[in-house]
């Protein structure tokens, strides 16, 4: 099944779209989610991490279910375009979220899950000493204890209240400079470094 990038990642996957045919599927996971782990994934092990995260997130699923081939080829897209952002340092890369017409609690409530996701695939990686020695120094350590903060975020009950849109805005920006960030920090560990080429069209099935 192949995914031409044409689009950017904002056109081509849609939050919504991709948590409704996943969870139709019988996926544990949510949009969020799925895109946390996969940045993390990335960071970690490069390309070669991809397929593992692609066959974790459909686990549980039925490959009978009418939507299994388009949740298939959604996970493809998300990969092939989350990665050529990636190492293409291109700075419209961002997290895969609700609309900002969501109201603020959904939204809030998918970053929380977006950096879950982030942080399971950082602590279910198999850890080398070099990889312990980096992720508990500055500046990824700092980054993942704020991630672990983020992660018990709350907004006031008033969801129109400027403060508090203000914050998520700025949450969300830092996040996404921070992924950029930890994906920089560990270009050397990844191997094969020759594996970080943009890639046209990619399929994981």
């Amino acid at each position: 099944m192949q995914y031409t990038l044409t689009e950017t990642m904002d056109q081509a996957i849609d939050h919504d779209a991709l948590d409704e045919i996943l969870k139709s599927c019988g996926s544990n996971w949510d949009a969020g989610q799925v895109h946390g782990l996969l940045c993390s994934r990335l960071a970690v092990t490069g390309a070669q991490g991809a397929s593992r995260w692609f066959a974790q997130i459909l686990e549980d699923t039925d490959p009978d279910h009418d939507l299994r081939s388009k949740s298939e080829a959604a996970l493809d897209g998300l990969y092939a375009e989350t990665w050529r952002q990636l190492v293409e340092r291109q700075s419209e890369f961002g997290l895969l979220l609700p609309d900002d017409d969501d109201p603020i609690l959904v939204r809030t409530a998918a970053m929380v899950r977006w950096c879950e996701g982030f942080l399971h695939g950082l602590v279910s990686e198999k850890h080398s000493e070099d990889l312990k020695k980096r992720l508990s120094a500055d500046p990824l350590a700092d980054i993942i204890k704020d991630m672990l903060h983020i992660t018990r975020a709350s907004i006031g009950d008033d969801e129109d209240d400027d403060g508090n849109e203000g914050a998520l805005t700025e949450l969300i920006e830092y996040l996404r400079v921070a992924v950029q960030l930890i994906f920089e920090e560990l270009a050397d560990f990844r191997a094969p470094p020759e594996s970080d080429t943009p890639i046209e069209s990619e399929v994981l099935h």
